[in-house]
């Protein structure tokens, strides 16, 4: 480990407006990120001895002091992250939502009772917490995500240490601010920093939840397996839509537009392919272009804003090298004179190895591409590194029940966007998108806790 005698510091800026410095924190460093998962360790046993009911009301007083910091919270991932304003709001209020609801899992069952295969006794199964979650998130949903996270394994008796992207740093912190007011001491820490404190981190926590890169991710998966821990990595996605041809084609192109352009398409859910079946191909070439064309990269802070900024003059070289041996259909220029913006954009006749065909580029970029029936559709969508969510357009209900099974992907959602996660059923995919067990959901509950088998037998043989 490095030592923390001169911690660097966290910088983050808001993306609409560079010149904007939104925190300016000093980083953990590894040997505090390790100290704080050794407080929270302690912190942690007794929080799990202070019982269901205790547990219960101090993530409903968190959720009460998130709900009242609403307007704050909102503004302030408007600023830091360039997430649009009505986009923002909705974050925060599913954020107090999961709070609630995992608020309410303290009391669940925690374990069953068996009979054994022969004579007398008890078989019982308990779950226990592990005792530190070492969590580590991105900025595209500074509040949710973090929140999904740390919710369940709070529930379940675990004390937290978050390391978030240095991208949301202040969003982080003042998250941190209102949840430690209903907690005790340590059993939520922030650890600001980057890679130092998330290797750090993964070295020193009983069981990790990362949600990030797949480079990353893959990292972090290597060095929890190596220790023998619990590990779950979600790593993205490349995610199709699937347009058939009795689909209705504006009602599917203003879906898979939003899908494109939300938030500039910074979601692990956006879309990023295309795929029209057959017929499709025209009808939906026009719409889309149309959809798209009518959706500005615009202030993040107008309500009224659907695609912002992207998060960094990185990000946005990349949408627009993305662009390059392609032909561009809509969009595909910067805008604005300050701040990361980029059009949303629609290509197609894009070439066999292409970037967009290979890698998540997280940006409003898309590639429309044509197959001849579903069976191919499926093969091509499947034909990508990672299996997130696919969304499929069509009239045909045996389509949608029984025509997909061949999709290698961990959600489909039929005739609505990619984007969209509903908190209380699991999420992830397959193949480079994750690893481990699924997120959310009361699938959650069992990440975060060991499962242990006890055999209860009497002590004597005898009647007594």
């Amino acid at each position: 480990m490095t030592s923390t005698l001169a911690p660097t510091r966290v910088v983050s800026r808001n993306p609409a407006n560079p010149a904007d410095q939104v925190a300016d924190a000093p980083s953990a460093g590894t040997w505090r990120t390790v100290e704080a998962t050794d407080h929270a360790r302690d912190a942690h046993r007794t929080w799990y001895a202070s019982g269901a009911a205790a547990r219960s009301q101090a993530l409903t007083a968190a959720a009460y002091a998130v709900e009242q910091a609403g307007a704050e919270l909102a503004e302030l991932a408007v600023r830091e992250v360039g997430k649009p304003l009505a986009e923002a709001r909705g974050e925060v209020a599913r954020t107090v939502a999961i709070l609630r609801y995992y608020a309410q899992l303290p009391y669940d069952a925690t374990g069953s009772v068996h009979e054994p295969a022969a004579g007398p006794g008890l078989l019982l199964t308990r779950r226990r917490p592990y005792g530190v979650a070492g969590l580590i998130t991105p900025w595209n949903f500074p509040f949710a995500i973090p929140v999904w996270k740390a919710a369940p394994a709070l529930a379940a008796g675990n004390a937290v240490v978050l390391k978030p992207a240095p991208e949301a740093t202040a969003c982080a912190l003042r998250l941190a601010e209102l949840v430690q007011q209903a907690l005790p001491d340590g059993v939520f820490t922030v650890v600001p920093g980057g890679a130092p404190e998330g290797n750090a981190l993964t070295s020193a926590a009983d069981v990790v939840s990362f949600t990030g890169s797949t480079v990353t991710g893959g990292a972090v998966v290597r060095t929890a397996t190596a220790r023998g821990i619990p590990v779950q990595a979600e790593m993205g996605g490349l995610n199709a839509a699937l347009v058939l041809p009795d689909a209705d084609p504006r009602r599917a192109a203003a879906h898979i537009a939003a899908a494109i352009s939300g938030y500039a398409g910074q979601k692990c859910t956006a879309t990023s392919r295309v795929i029209a079946v057959g017929t499709a191909l025209g009808p939906l070439r026009d719409a889309l272009v149309d959809a798209l064309r009518a959706i500005p990269a615009a202030d993040p802070a107008d309500p009224a804003t659907v695609c912002g900024p992207v998060i960094s003059e990185q990000a946005r070289r990349k949408v627009l090298d993305a662009t390059r041996d392609v032909t561009v259909l809509a969009g595909g220029r910067p805008v604005h004179d300050e701040g990361w913006f980029v059009e949303p954009t629609l290509v197609e006749q894009v070439p066999s190895g292409h970037a967009l065909l290979r890698e998540e580029v997280f940006g409003p970029v898309a590639a429309l591409l044509h197959a001849e029936d579903l069976g191919q559709a499926v093969r091509m969508a499947n034909a990508v590194p990672h299996g997130l969510v696919t969304s499929v357009h069509t009239a045909d209900l045996d389509t949608a029940l029984h025509g997909l099974d061949a999709l290698d992907t961990g959600m489909i959602r039929i005739n609505a966007p990619s984007t969209g996660v509903d908190f209380h059923l699991p999420f992830g995919g397959t193949k480079s998108s994750s690893h481990g067990p699924r997120e959310q959901g009361r699938s959650a509950l069992d990440f975060y806790t060991s499962t242990r088998t006890y055999s209860l037998h009497r002590a004597t043989d005898g009647a007594t």
